[in-house]
């Protein structure tokens, strides 16, 4: 397969497989700038797809590539190009908002600490940036780790089941903040969903089928 020269992220035959049950064989896409939905029912391989593109999860066989380094050569420098954590992540559950945020300038030099004021106010975060993970809601965690998303500045950035848990005013200001993001040249925003998000501008659609 020939590389897409247009694309962020590149992935070229993937193959990852459970044990009974079969999710990619010689998956390729080209992921462009913008936003990209990736859509499926229960069980179709949403979340795994995303874990596989961070490499956060091994692949059986295939290729990621991102502006021209690859997971398999550079993982390293590979994964500081990608935003991506585990919604159900209790890795960071004794940090504070403002803590996690602080620790994340070693992995993305890019992180921006003057947009966290805005973000915080629009996923109404504010209060709780004092408060350790493990004391916030299901939704205000994700509220931390879509904040983050947005103030790192990776050139990849992978959000699972975004609105899950989310009040209509943040997921109204998620969406604001997408389609701004999506004029980005140089950034890819990939969302898994069941559906299409009401409103998101799409680049390109990953269908994993019901």
């Amino acid at each position: 397969m020939t590389l897409d020269q247009a694309a962020i992220l590149q992935a070229t035959n993937l193959t990852f497989h459970y044990p009974g049950q079969e999710l990619f064989s010689n998956w390729s896409a080209a992921i462009p700038a913008g936003v990209t939905l990736v859509r499926g029912g229960d069980g179709r391989g949403k979340s795994s797809l995303l874990r596989l593109l961070a490499g956060d999860l091994a692949a059986q066989g295939g290729q990621l590539e991102i502006k021209g380094v690859r997971l398999d050569e550079q993982p390293e420098a590979y994964r500081r190009q990608v935003f991506w954590v585990d919604p159900r992540s209790e890795a960071f559950d004794q940090m504070t908002a403002h803590e996690y945020f602080a620790s994340l300038h070693g992995a993305y030099r890019g992180f921006d600490d003057t947009q966290l004021p805005t973000l915080a106010e629009g996923l109404s975060l504010t209060p709780h940036l004092d408060k350790k993970l493990y004391m916030l809601s299901t939704g205000s965690k994700r509220k931390v780790w879509i904040a983050a998303a947005f103030a790192a500045g990776a050139a990849v950035n992978l959000l699972d089941d975004a609105f899950a848990g989310l009040d209509k005013a943040s997921i109204n200001f998620v969406v604001k903040m997408l389609n701004q993001l999506a004029g980005d040249a140089g950034r890819a925003w990939v969302i898994a969903l069941y559906e299409a998000p009401e409103g998101v501008e799409l680049a390109a659609v990953v269908d994993l089928g019901d």
